[in-house]
């Protein structure tokens, strides 16, 4: 406003941002929208029990509102099959799960986001410089080759304060936690996947429903 001054510390803070990963359902895709989603993760890695094809990726994306961000996840993918699903499907920003290097991940002209399997052996300072052009680094459990979806949580003390990178959480959230993990880690998002699914694949409406709301009130 003309002739206002705000004092950067009295700046309203930021909320924080919720992705639905997992999404194997049109329905799943639209409750999430519905409920305040601002992000779904479409995975497009055959092992993973969440792996959707590019056809039914395409049909689970019909009828989405405007402004839901979509998420498609690679592991250590062929760059034929990444450009596949960037011709097929109206994405957003793209999220590495493997060991892709940061050429790799530049590669595509758009937005991508880092998983980082958070362990003593991992300095995620280094991490933050080699990916310094990534919107953000997901922090994740070590999953072998699950890589990611594991329901377990790391240990959030390995997370050194003034990463000079966005974080975006995962790694076991579920209602019971996600509020602590924000007041504790002030991440930029949290990423949920098996915290709010009936089995593998399938999510379950009133889960979702909890832990965004659990997400909006840890910040009041």
């Amino acid at each position: 406003m003309p002739g206002v001054k705000m004092n950067m510390k009295e700046a309203p803070k930021r909320r924080t941002g919720i992705k639905i990963c997992g999404i194997t359902r049109r329905s799943d895709a639209m409750v999430a929208a519905e409920l305040g989603a601002d992000a779904i993760g479409l995975v497009f890695y055959p092992p993973s029990p969440r792996a959707v094809t590019i056809e039914q990726a395409r049909e689970l994306v019909l009828d989405l509102p405007p402004f839901l961000s979509l998420v498609a996840l690679f592991v250590n993918a062929e760059p034929a099959y990444i450009r596949q699903v960037l011709d097929a499907l109206p994405i957003h920003l793209l999220q590495f799960h493997g060991d892709e290097n940061p050429a790799v991940c530049e590669d595509w002209g758009r937005p991508y986001i880092k998983a980082v399997g958070v362990s003593e052996e991992i300095d995620l300072a280094i991490c933050s410089r080699r990916y310094r052009r990534a919107s953000a680094l997901l922090l994740d459990t070590p999953a072998g080759t699950a890589r990611g979806g594991s329901g377990k949580c790391f240990d959030w003390g390995l997370v050194p304060e003034n990463i000079a990178k966005p974080l975006v959480l995962a790694g076991g959230l579920n209602v019971d936690n996600v509020g602590d993990a924000i007041r504790r880690l002030h991440p930029a998002a949290v990423d949920v996947s098996s915290g709010v699914e009936l089995t593998k694949g399938i999510k379950d409406a009133k889960k979702i429903a909890a832990f965004i709301r659990q997400v909006n009130d840890s910040e009041t």
